[in-house]
């Protein structure tokens, strides 16, 4: 004889078997990360990493950093491209759209543009961009709206104290190679704060507009002796894809050149002034991603 409460027993412990063996998988978050310039990667890039790792996700290994590569762990999926200008970047946010990602990371303003203009659903979370509010990328610091949100360097504000300091390591310096791309829409606000900054130093200006590569090559090749004592990057999308070109180009010439990045410095840069990027990528996983994630849970 079988007692009720043994069958209710026995039925209980099957079910609860059952339901273990149906438990749902842990979610994978999906990730598309966009930058534009293939040769470098920005530090902000792995204090991501290491800002979503302390919240406790998976982040996997980086195989490939310079390239286009997939990072993959148990609960995110990391899907990084590198990419060579706006056009590829502008694919690359359409890609990330169809396949659906939970959230983009776009580095520097041509990959923001490149993601505005793909989704107004995903949300975005943009790193280096020169000034937010006039590009467009947020109605106000204090209330973006939208699907973007991020942070903002202010990158103007940084050339004037970078020139300053520029002129002060290199006493000599009376005539300054200025780089600027024309087709940089936050240019005219760059170029104004390097012009102001070069009149208080007392500095001449020999502004040069370049775009592509052989534009850098070209001016470089034009420079007569003595024209200039130093070299001065005035647009934000210029130190973001050829910082490596201008500090091999001005090496060559024995022209002191300034950077952003102390990295760069390791490469021949006179000296560097800027933002911690690494910091601003784990400002980034706790400040935005994390909590964006959370929602999409």
């Amino acid at each position: 004889m079988v007692m009720k409460g043994t069958i209710t027993g026995l039925a209980t412990t099957v079910l609860m078997l059952l339901a273990a063996d149906v438990q749902p998988a842990e979610k994978v978050y999906r990730i598309g990360l966009c930058h534009v310039g293939l040769d470098h990667v920005p530090p902000s890039v792995d204090g991501l990493r290491e800002g979503l790792k302390a919240l406790g996700y998976d982040v996997g290994t980086v195989v490939a950093p310079m390239v286009s590569t997939v990072m993959a762990g148990k609960n995110i999926r990391l899907d990084w491209r590198n990419l060579p200008d706006e056009a590829t970047a502008r694919e690359t946010a359409k890609a990330f759209v169809q396949d659906r990602v939970d959230l983009i990371v776009a580095f520097e303003s041509q990959c923001v543009r490149a993601a505005k203009a793909a989704t107004s659903e995903i949300p975005v979370v943009f790193l280096h961009v020169t000034d937010p509010v006039a590009e467009g990328f947020a109605k106000s610091l204090a209330h973006p709206g939208g699907n973007l949100t991020g942070f903002g360097e202010f990158f103007a504000d940084v050339l004037a104290k970078r020139m300053e300091l520029f002129k002060e390591l290199v006493p000599r310096l009376r005539s300054l190679l200025v780089l600027i791309d024309p087709q940089d829409r936050a240019m005219p606000q760059q170029i104004a704060e390097v012009r102001k900054a070069a009149n208080t130093l007392k500095l001449h200006l020999v502004e040069r507009e370049v775009t592509r590569q052989n534009d850098i090559e070209r001016v470089f090749g034009s420079l007569k002796p003595e024209e200039v004592q130093g070299v001065f990057v005035a647009s934000s999308s210029l130190v973001t894809k050829f910082p490596s070109l201008v500090i091999r180009l001005a090496a060559e010439r024995r022209l002191p050149v300034p950077s952003h990045r102390k990295e760069w410095v390791e490469k021949g840069a006179l000296f560097s002034y800027g933002a911690n990027f690494r910091a601003v990528g784990q400002n980034a996983a706790t400040t935005y991603v994390d909590k964006i994630l959370l929602m999409c849970a």
